[in-house]
């Protein structure tokens, strides 16, 4: 669980990774990913209050090989409405020159997870990897990287009948405003914007 540095030098909990205040009677949705999904974590709460109960595990959810690891401890018991998910940005992550999950693999493992995914929810949504800066980046990434990802994970929905949100597509055209520069994160404001865009994907998964 992230822990999130406090004035005086002591540590909480990340508020995003907290568990939803339950509503009985709502429908119940998962939001899986990396960083930039904690980010707008807390905006598609707020969103949907009164609508869903939007849950995430408690922690960077990272590349698929760690969705595969812990895949039966994210969907836990519950029976889900929608799972919006995300894998991408810990997969292309450059180790010595190599992607950390190469493409070949990222697209077989993306094909098992979603199947699973598919058994566990009445609806699931594949989010698309948001953009990676031409930049020097910590850790390095190669911002050619996120459309090939992006394709291929493309290619595993068509064949799944999954659809796709293209957060990559809404945050591309608003990038100068919303990302931090040289940097894969988005700014406060800019979670916020990329939370309007999924919060909407939510609700139209619910009713679909």
């Amino acid at each position: 669980m992230a822990l999130v540095p406090e004035p005086g030098g002591e540590q909480k909990v990340d508020p995003a990774l907290l568990p939803p205040v339950v509503q009985a009677g709502l429908p119940n949705v998962l939001l899986l990913g990396d960083s930039i999904s904690i980010g707008y974590t807390l905006p598609v709460r707020a969103q949907l209050a009164g609508t869903a109960n939007v849950h995430r595990p408690p922690y960077n959810c990272a590349h698929t090989r760690t969705g595969l690891e812990k895949n039966a401890e994210m969907l836990g018991q519950t029976r889900w409405d929608v799972i919006h998910f995300n894998y991408g940005l810990h997969d292309m992550k450059l180790i010595d020159g190599v992607n950390q999950v190469p493409l070949q693999e990222y697209t077989a493992n993306l094909k098992m997870l979603a199947r699973g995914y598919q058994a566990a929810a009445r609806r699931v949504v594949w989010c698309s990897t948001t953009p990676v800066p031409e930049d020097n980046l910590s850790p390095p990434r190669n911002a050619k990287d996120a459309p090939l990802y992006n394709h291929a994970a493309a290619g595993v929905m068509d064949e799944l009948k999954i659809p796709t949100h293209d957060l990559f597509a809404f945050a591309q055209a608003r990038v100068a405003e919303i990302q931090c520069p040289m940097n894969v994160h988005f700014t406060e404001a800019g979670s916020a914007a990329l939370a309007t865009s999924v919060a909407a994907a939510i609700r139209t998964a619910l009713v679909s």
